[in-house]
């Protein structure tokens, strides 16, 4: 992986695009409170005008009843603070630039983006085996994780996106669930409550990760359990969140004067709206057809249907109610981004349920042909995953001709 994420970025002048689009926004909050002291952050002319980079240029400013604010929300800065005071203290020692985007900020970006990854790689294999997935399994299903999934995308070619950080404190927060199941105690509620919280932080709608714990906790009684010490010690269970949250509504007020503000303007949901079969099929940006790993997750739903009917629905539910809210966002596709990337962050309860078709299946014939398929649909999303960094798959414009005109190409076609 350092191999390979140097390669994209490292070399010569590589580094300075590892900020595109989004991700430019995400970070600022950083420069903007430790360098430049300004959280309407008029400094973004003069650091584009330094760093010229016209195709990746991006405003990521809205405004605020007159006033400009990141239109972004400071979970991700957050998760990538260590990194940027590692970065600042480089730069300062080796009297470099201390501008907040000469070489050592920006590739703090990058070694942020790969501890969140192994971090999320790490609690994913740790809950792995607290439900008992064999050893043999995880060897496989790890690697196809990264390497299976749009997760690579977002850990190496665009590591300054928030997926990569939602993904690992997603895999955290779900080991912390399970733990907490097995031993309930004050200390994994505040943690629970903490790492909730930056999940928050990093993207509001990762609060939808509490419907899936009916599928991780695998019964009422459980369910009942938890919300009930919860509720039993509500201040453990409010505290630490809302101090987490409560740094946005800081940054809102010393900007704006304001506790809240939305900062997405016109863009929105419309519920009446949603685009399932689109998010999902569609030669746009489909999540199954560029990244079917996805869709392989769901036989692990077959021993389930035989042995643990909660489950099975509750997994069922979680899934339809994530994916009928993404695909009502105004922009369904997402922007310029390689397949379904707002399904990055949940793809420790895809994991999970495809393990679950590893421990429960006794099938040798079938554990084969399913490690087979997991294999060949890596190398496919590895092919595709190289045709999105090399513009040979478009980043918004594909269609069904498209596609089939490049499938499995790995030159763009020449101009005639």
């Amino acid at each position: 992986m350092l191999w390979v994420t140097s390669n994209l970025h490292w070399g010569g002048e590589k580094w300075k695009g590892i900020l595109e689009s989004d991700a430019k926004g995400y970070y600022a909050y950083l420069p903007a409170i430790f360098i430049y002291n300004d959280l309407n952050f008029g400094f973004l002319e003069k650091v584009q005008e330094k760093y010229p980079a016209p195709h990746i240029d991006y405003d990521y400013r809205a405004n605020a009843e007159g006033v400009l604010i990141n239109k972004y929300y400071a979970g991700t800065a957050l998760s990538q603070l260590p990194f940027f005071l590692a970065a600042d203290a480089i730069t300062v020692f080796t009297e470099g630039e201390r501008d907040g985007y000469s070489q050592w900020y920006l590739m703090s970006v990058n070694w942020a983006a790969l501890f969140y990854l192994f971090l999320g790689l790490f609690y994913l294999r740790k809950s792995l085996l607290l439900w008992n997935v064999p050893e043999t399994a995880i060897a496989l299903l790890l690697p196809a994780t990264l390497f299976g999934t749009n997760l690579f995308v977002y850990s190496v070619v665009e590591p300054g996106m928030s997926h990569v950080f939602s993904f690992g404190w997603m895999a955290v927060f779900i080991y912390q669930i399970l733990k907490f199941n097995q031993n309930p105690n004050n200390k994994k509620l505040i943690a629970i409550s903490l790492i909730l919280g930056i999940i928050t932080l990093i993207r509001p709608v990762n609060l939808l990760i509490l419907f899936a714990l009916p599928f991780l906790l695998g019964n009422n009684k459980d369910l009942i359990k938890l919300i009930t010490f919860a509720l039993k010690r509500i201040h453990w269970t409010i505290i630490p969140f809302l101090v987490v949250i409560s740094a946005q509504l800081i940054i809102y007020k010393l900007s704006t004067g304001k506790l809240w503000i939305y900062s997405y303007n016109e863009e929105g949901f419309d519920f009446s709206s949603p685009h399932f079969f689109d998010i999902l099929f569609s030669y746009k940006k489909g999540l199954f057809l560029y990244t079917p790993l996805y869709l392989l997750c769901f036989f692990g739903l077959i021993p389930l249907w035989k042995t643990d009917r909660f489950r099975f629905w509750s997994w069922l539910a979680f899934f339809t109610l994530i994916t009928y809210t993404f695909s009502s966002w105004w922009m369904w596709f997402y922007g310029g981004s390689f397949s379904g990337r707002i399904y990055v962050e949940y793809l420790p309860v895809f994991i999970l349920l495809l393990g679950i078709f590893y421990r429960d299946v006794k099938s040798k014939k079938a554990k084969i042909a399913l490690s087979t398929t997991v294999i060949l649909l890596s190398l496919l999303c590895q092919v595709q995953s190289y045709q999105y960094r090399y513009y040979i798959i478009h980043y918004t414009e594909m269609t069904k001709e498209k596609y089939w005109d490049v499938f499995l190409k790995l030159k763009p076609e020449e101009k005639k």
